[in-house]
């Protein structure tokens, strides 16, 4: 008798998983609470794979002998706590999909800020360099579905917290931590510790040929470390710019305007004046990406070439246009403070600050001093606006409240000057006005088109 799974949740991580288990011959069902976009629907009728959206047929679902649950479905969903009292086996897409790889080995990337920039920057020197690479995780393909579909030498994964806790036997062999900053906590009981443990199970399962690269600037990285010590078996390869560091497996260290990263007998140096992503920011998340494929045999001069030649990340500090000499830039994947906080840092010119959205928990104090000396207006956009407006009142010298984006747009493109900068970098999660971060950067991008650039 067939082995049943169910799959909940039709995303991109959904619907990959329900191809794949098809694919290799288990009795296959996919359940989603809302819609399934059309695109998706298609390949899964292609592939023959039962499907349902609007509900969760319970009778079904609870017969399965293991679930795929998307990311994005949170643990105290009702039918995930049924399924645990049933004692259902309740795994990851990439811990199913990892059963399957064959040989291809994994490049894997967690951290609370900068882990797309570092994911894009990674492939695209794999890329470069004339490997068969896959991108998946949180970003690109659904790696189940590339793993049903392709035959890979290499996968560059972008994962989330959620991810790596439905992962169990699951290995990176370059694995990938490049900062623990409080993020998601309202899935994580407010507990730091619980979050910043979901984040050092990228090390889990790893071995001495594996490697772990991450920040030792990280103050809570360094924490989890010193806690895990004897069980880290892995080639420890840090990255530093503030802090000493001296590995004997390899390491990467900024001295004024370059870093040199090592890994065993091969290095490679970086001009970051010559890099098109700019901020400190980039530069660690440079270091990561060329230690990662350092230690993935790429050449030195391949490295090199393709980091110089790297541009923005869509929605992460990305240009949106400028006229009158403001810049309008759009920074929707700031979903955090600390990702605000890196932002805010690069910023050279005087700041009109959009920002706003579905609190999650934030501490706003490390954004303080800079919005006291950079920003000169604060233009909050959510359905409520009191706690930013009560944090950042005598902080900030003028505050609007704005229910709408259109509403945010226009007081900002009137509170902005020439020489200024209008960021969006909202600290939020998008759930009250939109769909996904992406929705909110590509709409700001668009009214700043319609209404700036073509006005």
């Amino acid at each position: 008798m067939k082995r049943k799974i169910v799959v909940l949740g039709g995303g991109i991580s959904g619907y990959g998983s329900a191809i794949l288990a098809k694919k290799k011959g288990f009795d296959t069902f996919l359940s989603d609470m809302g819609k399934i976009a059309p695109k998706f629907k298609e390949r899964l009728d292609e592939w023959g794979v039962e499907y349902e959206e609007g509900q969760h047929t319970e009778e079904r679902i609870l017969d399965a002998n293991e679930v795929i649950k998307s990311p994005g479905i949170p643990d105290t969903a009702p039918i995930v706590v049924k399924l645990r009292e049933r004692g259902i086996p309740i795994i990851s897409e990439i811990e199913f999909a990892g059963r399957y790889k064959g040989v291809a080995k994994t490049i894997c990337i967690t951290g609370s800020n900068g882990k797309t920039t570092t994911t894009s920057l990674i492939y695209k020197i794999m890329k470069d360099a004339g490997r068969k690479v896959s991108l998946g995780g949180n970003i690109g393909e659904s790696f189940a579905y590339s793993v049903a579909t392709d035959r890979y030498f290499w996968h560059v994964l972008e994962l989330s917290s959620f991810q790596l806790d439905g992962c169990f036997k699951f290995k990176a062999d370059i694995g990938v931590l490049t900062n623990i900053t409080p993020d998601h906590l309202d899935r994580y009981d407010y507990k730091l510790e619980n979050y910043a443990r979901s984040k050092m199970r990228i090390t889990q399962n790893q071995g001495t040929a594996d490697a772990f690269i991450y920040s030792a600037d990280d103050v809570e990285t360094q924490r989890m470390l010193d806690n895990m010590d004897s069980t880290l078996r892995a080639r420890q390869l840090p990255f530093a710019i503030n802090t000493a560091i001296a590995s004997g497996d390899g390491d990467a260290v900024l001295e004024g305007h370059s870093f040199t990263a090592t890994v065993g007998k091969k290095s490679v140096t970086i001009d970051t004046r010559k890099m098109q992503i700019e901020g400190m920011h980039n530069v660690y998340n440079a270091m990561a990406a060329a230690l990662a494929t350092l230690a993935a045999g790429i050449e030195p001069r391949h490295i090199k070439r393709s980091i110089y030649d790297f541009s923005p990340v869509e929605h992460r500090l990305e240009p949106a246009g400028k006229r009158d000499d403001i810049e309008w830039v759009n920074d929707s994947k700031a979903t955090n403070v600390d990702s605000v906080w890196y932002a805010l840092e690069s910023m050279k010119r005087p700041t009109v600050w959009i920002a706003g959205g579905t609190d999650k928990g934030n501490d706003y104090t490390p954004l303080k001093e800079f919005a006291r000396r950079k920003v000169k207006a604060l233009v909050c956009m959510g359905v409520d606006n009191s706690k930013l407006l009560r944090e950042f009142d005598g902080i900030v010298p003028k505050i609007y409240d704005c229910k709408s984006l259109d509403e945010a747009m226009r007081a900002a493109r009137d509170e902005a000057r020439s020489g200024d900068t209008v960021l969006l970098s909202p600290a939020c999660a998008s759930f009250d006005l939109f769909r996904n971060y992406e929705e909110r950067g590509r709409l700001f991008k668009e009214w700043v088109k319609e209404n700036v650039l073509n006005d």
